[in-house]
């Protein structure tokens, strides 16, 4: 039987905290930035765990 390899885009993408959830970086800050206000980058920072519903397809790629 083969090993399972992980999905290399969603192993960019997503990393696991200590406590086993999954963290995500927030959409919409890459390029374009002239256009949003200040307000709208300053609440897009950071990251943002990953949607509830999401959680077990995003793990089934990680192979966790």
């Amino acid at each position: 039987m083969p090993k399972f390899k992980p999905h290399s885009g969603m192993k960019k993408r997503v990393k696991l905290t200590g406590s086993g959830k999954l963290r995500r970086e927030q959409t919409n800050r890459r390029h374009l930035l002239e256009v949003k206000s200040s307000a709208r980058k300053r609440r897009l920072e950071g990251s943002t765990a990953v949607s509830k519903n999401d959680v077990p397809r995003v793990k089934k790629m990680l192979g966790l």
